[in-house]
């Protein structure tokens, strides 16, 4: 386990001085039950805590950026970079899905690729970088694993909305998404849906939940509406 442990921080880049508290936090709640570590054994206390100190620094981060925008709008924008499917997004670039701590049956039925597993152990990260290194500590990791290249970010988990309305500026037609393939065991899918106006296939893309597959397929076609 010590290995697994040293592997993820040369990953995220921050060495813990105790590492149980890292592996408090990959601990899902089917593992606690598992191994019988009572109401306080898994990582949702941890949870608690990153999701405080996370609303905190993209706050932060946000307020200083945008100078000009509204409270409103901030709050807007808050709320779509750290989504479930946002926060699961970053840590599947760092390969934090790896390293969980899952029950057998969790396991077996596909919560290693969940997004709600996925986004909480996030969380639950960043309260434990907290405890161990303090706040300075907690916004580096922040700022290099959710708040970074955030133009791009912002682009593909809005490209649903930017590309609805890309198509309505000219034209009433619907948007249809399909689901073109569906592989893998059920503990690791990978979905595959095209985005379709009027017959034509604007994009595809894969994900390995729907949404994430969805969200890739109008990302798609976004580049492809702005290169003609």
């Amino acid at each position: 386990m010590n290995s697994n442990l040293e592997m993820l921080e040369n990953r995220i880049g921050y060495r813990f001085r105790d590492r149980e508290l890292l592996k408090h936090a990959l601990t899902h709640s089917s593992a606690a039950n598992e191994k019988h570590l009572g109401r306080t054994g898994s990582n949702e206390r941890l949870e608690f805590l990153g999701d405080a100190v996370l609303e905190l620094v993209s706050s932060e981060f946000l307020y200083g950026r945008y100078p000009l925008l509204p409270e409103g709008e901030m709050t807007k924008k808050r709320a779509g970079m750290v989504c479930e499917m946002s926060l699961a997004y970053c840590a599947r670039e760092f390969g934090l899905q790896e390293y969980i701590l899952l029950g057998k049956g969790e396991e077996l039925t596909g919560g290693r690729s969940r997004d709600s597993i996925v986004s909480d152990a996030t969380e639950a990260v960043i309260g434990a970088v907290y405890l161990d290194g303090g706040f300075e500590e907690a916004r580096k990791f922040i700022r290099r694993h959710i708040l970074n290249d955030m133009d791009r970010k912002q682009l593909f988990f809005d490209s649903k909305t930017i590309l609805q309305e890309l198509i309505q500026e000219n034209t009433q037609s619907d948007i249809e998404y399909v689901l073109e393939k569906e592989e893998g065991p059920d503990h690791d899918k990978l979905f595959t849906f095209s985005v379709m106006v009027n017959g034509e296939v604007l994009g595809t893309g894969t994900g390995h939940t729907k949404k994430a597959a969805e969200q890739s397929a109008a990302y798609m076609a976004i580049q492809k509406i702005r290169q003609a």
